[in-house]
């Protein structure tokens, strides 16, 4: 039995010139889990995503997604994900169905397997009876499920979201995120990072980042109780609060 993890990292480090944007992180994702990714706008969660999913090169470090190097793998890796971006990603002048059929076109689907899988995932989406609606219409619930539906299309193994809630209004977030468990439930492996703690508490594990550096890992009930806290707005507010204190303290050393 094969119980390779789905995704795994060990001392990934990015650099923008002189900005240290990602700090050696190391991280192992089960498959099939949905694993959380949590931390402050410039903490560095969507520079790890995209050098997970073979977008960015890291400057060092290592990984491996399903397997596949990030290093020199990471256009096999591309088609075994899929990819949702924080902000919506599609041709809002196309309409639902021109959306999925373009996508379905970039991931070499066609025939009745491509019709089939289209109906399926506009079903799943919600979708039905919207096919002919122009993408720029829709609202910010419906547009990331859109987005969620082209990500699915070639029936990826991982599924990796980077903020697909941001914005969306709270009745739309549980709804795609009721989508999101169900996906798991059939076996996707799903990595999300979001500003949410309450979608937080659903995941399987957490992963907090702050300033490039990941600070703890674990399950929401682990974390809640290595902290002594009631609430992950609490663990997370205690952590930050310990590295800003970390930070004057040096900065205080190196002045004296």
């Amino acid at each position: 039995m094969n119980n390779r993890p789905a995704i795994s990292c060990e001392n990934l480090t990015k650099r923008f010139g002189s900005l240290l944007a990602v700090d050696n992180v190391s991280l192992t994702i089960p498959k099939g889990s949905i694993a959380g990714f949590l931390g402050p706008n410039g903490s560095g969660k969507s520079t790890v995503i995209r050098m997970l999913s073979g977008i960015l090169t890291p400057t060092s470090g290592s990984g491996q997604v399903l397997g596949f190097n990030i290093l020199t793998e990471s256009e096999t890796i591309k088609h075994h994900i899929g990819y949702m971006s924080q902000k919506f990603s599609l041709y809002e002048e196309l309409t639902v169905a021109e959306n999925l059929d373009f996508y379905a076109g970039i991931y070499g689907l066609s025939g009745s397997g491509a019709r089939r899988r289209k109906e399926e995932l506009i079903a799943m989406a919600g979708l039905t009876g919207r096919e002919k609606q122009v993408s720029g219409s829709l609202s910010g619930g419906w547009k990331q499920r859109l987005a969620l539906s082209c990500a699915l299309l070639h029936e990826p193994e991982i599924l990796i979201l980077d903020e697909p809630t941001a914005g969306v209004d709270p009745v739309s977030r549980r709804i795609f995120w009721e989508v999101i468990h169900r996906l798991a439930d059939e076996g996707i492996t799903i990595l999300v990072s979001t500003h949410y703690m309450d979608e937080a508490e659903t995941c399987d594990t957490i992963s907090f980042i702050f300033f490039g550096k990941l600070l703890v890992s674990g399950t929401p009930a682990e974390l809640k109780k290595q902290s002594n806290t009631a609430t992950l707005d609490d663990v997370f507010i205690k952590l930050v609060e310990s590295q800003e204190n970390h930070s004057l303290q040096e900065g205080g050393m190196r002045r004296g």
